[in-house]
């Protein structure tokens, strides 16, 4: 019952954060409940809620095959790196995966919250898209967030608020399937973790419903700011963590 409220309020939280900024569900979702359990174990609860909820951020933007053709080939990165390294988070390696991803959130929200703002030029984008999908399955596989480096790739390649959200919602449901999958061939994905994922769904939900509510009432940029602030406290808890 413990896990259960914890996670219950943990996807409230996500659900929450996504509501106001549009992202930051399975980063938050993974990033806390690995104070609990397993990085491999978050990342399976995460699934449902993060795939759906994408669903939903892919079909309401108005140019879903004109992006997923302009991100094709960092799309099947993403799925071939995921595949290479499934097997990362749940194998002798586990141990290190909580470590990985604080580092990982400690460097995204970096990034984010510095005033480094790359742009990608147009004759980079064919050789740089595939390198950058490689990049985040594989830090995908090892930890269970796909942000980095996809988020500020696709930051860089200079769209229009539209259709960076939709650009952003069709990568994290390729990398939700592929991290699916990936952890249902290691058999960490059965069917009561399918299950309890899909009971999370509504907390995450609930969330999403309060998120929409605030930002109509704070700024999305102070919230932004509060969120990344957070984000390298959890990530330096968890980085730091096997030393104490």
């Amino acid at each position: 019952m413990f896990i259960l409220a914890v996670a219950s309020a943990v996807f409230v939280l996500a659900g929450l954060v996504k509501g106001v900024i549009g992202l930051g569900l399975p980063t938050i979702a993974v990033g806390m409940l690995s104070l609990f359990v397993t990085p491999a174990q978050a990342a399976s609860w995460m699934l449902v809620p993060s795939l759906l909820t994408n669903i939903w951020q892919v079909a309401a933007g108005p140019n879903l095959w004109p992006l997923t053709k302009r991100l094709g080939t960092m799309l099947a990165g993403i799925v071939i790196g995921t595949f290479a390294g499934s097997g990362i988070i749940t194998g002798s390696f586990a141990g290190h995966a909580a470590v990985a991803l604080g580092v990982v959130l400690i460097v995204y929200a970096g990034l984010a919250l510095s005033s480094f703002r790359p742009k990608v030029p147009a004759a980079a984008e064919p050789w740089l898209s595939p390198v950058i999908g490689l990049a985040t399955g594989i830090v995908s596989a090892g930890t269970g967030i796909f942000v980095m480096p996809s988020v500020p790739y696709l930051q860089a390649l200079g769209f229009e608020k539209d259709d960076l959200v939709q650009a952003l919602g069709i990568t994290f449901l390729v990398a939700t399937v592929a991290l699916g999958l990936g952890l249902a061939r290691e058999g960490t994905l059965q069917m009561d973790t399918a299950i309890f994922s899909t009971w999370m769904l509504l907390p995450a939900l609930a969330g999403m419903w309060i998120g929409q509510v605030v930002r109509s009432r704070i700024s999305a940029a102070t919230f932004r700011t509060c969120f990344l602030v957070g984000l390298i406290i959890l990530g330096a808890h968890l980085a730091l963590k096997p030393l104490f």
